[in-house]
């Protein structure tokens, strides 16, 4: 099973503030995840192995 990562509300604030002072279009959705490290981390059952569902 994945478990998603967010950014806190702070982070997302600051991002905001900086892109609103630049003056080029925005980046990609997946390059914005990248900068706030809103990703996807792999969680590991207690044997080590990662859970899947079937």
């Amino acid at each position: 099973m994945t478990q998603q990562t967010q950014p806190t509300k702070e982070q997302v604030r600051l991002y905001m503030e900086a892109r609103q002072n630049q003056q080029c279009p925005p980046p990609s959705i997946p390059e914005i995840r990248r900068q706030l490290g809103w990703g996807m981390t792999q969680m590991q059952g207690d044997d080590g192995r990662r859970e899947g569902r079937l």
